[in-house]
């Protein structure tokens, strides 16, 4: 099993979210955060004044899937999510070494 969790634009969530129903991937979780990449924030103006906002709203997700869905998963959000500008996110991919549902007690592939 794995873990994806991608860090994307928050206009963009509601998009992936139904490309990813649409494939069949319902469970996820899905954070607001703040954070920063190469882009370094951006400059805005307030009251005729520049001032930098280095830390940008950001959404996370994360949906943890069987192995084989890794790649449908990963093209799924980079399809629903890509603007092509700078600050479309980035996407990790991890292992997961044990799933538990709790109301069940069921594990591994079974509790996903």
């Amino acid at each position: 099993m794995k873990k994806i969790m991608a860090i994307i634009r928050p206009e963009k969530i509601t998009e992936v979210k139904l490309a990813l129903e649409e494939k069949g991937f319902i469970g996820l979780t899905v954070s607001e955060v703040k954070g920063r990449g190469r882009q370094k924030g951006i400059l805005q103006q307030w009251r005729g004044r520049e001032y930098r906002v280095d830390m940008l709203p950001k959404v996370k997700l994360e949906i943890v899937v069987h192995d084989e869905e890794v790649e449908d998963v990963i093209q799924t959000i980079v399809s629903a999510a890509r603007t092509g500008k700078i600050g479309d996110g980035k996407i990790f991919v991890s292992d997961v070494v044990e799933v538990v549902r709790v109301r069940t007690g069921e594990r591994g592939k079974d509790a996903l």
